[in-house]
């Protein structure tokens, strides 16, 4: 399938990390500021889910949100999801359906969590899906800097600058 076809069909729009999605579920009902950890400033509802495309000469810039995120893989090629944990150390976990390679088929980036993502090399394009929990806000969606990146993480400088935007 060509990556336009799935931008028309799931009326997909660019996301400012990068690449195109599509929210498509929003939970009615909400979690009360006092009932959630002091991370968020307001009430959030439950969770979200989204359809998430990349395609190959795009990625998904270095971000963290104040939720769990899991991520679900749908089509395409193997999407390689890139975290520097709290202790500064790099993990890429590669989501696809080709188990015997080690892809999974679903992956949770801790809450608070330095990550982005790509389509591995030689792919074309990957689509998947996003379920947070409590439900995402832009509120809780903070990009990062290359050079403020960087300083806190000097050992990954090539792919802090592989997968920033600013």
């Amino acid at each position: 399938m060509e990556i336009s076809y799935f931008i028309y069909h799931l009326g997909l729009i660019a996301h400012p990390e990068g690449g195109y999605y599509k929210e498509t579920y929003r939970s009615k009902e909400l979690i009360s500021e006092s009932a959630l950890p002091k991370r968020f400033n307001d009430e959030r509802c439950f969770g979200t889910a989204i359809y998430f495309l990349l395609d190959k000469n795009n990625f998904s810039a270095f971000h963290k949100i104040k939720s769990d995120e899991l991520w679900h893989f749908y089509a395409g090629h193997t999407l390689e999801v890139i975290e520097i944990t709290e202790l500064g150390e790099l993990k890429i976990t590669p989501i696809g359906n080709d188990l015997k390679a080690g892809e999974v088929f679903q992956y949770m980036v801790p809450a608070n969590t330095w990550f982005g993502s790509r389509v591995k090399a030689g792919g074309e394009y990957s689509l998947v899906g996003c379920t947070v929990s409590p439900g995402f806000d832009f509120a809780d969606f903070e990009m990062v800097s290359k050079d403020t990146l960087q300083n806190s993480f000097p050992q990954h400088k090539s792919i802090i600058a592989e997968l920033t935007r600013f």
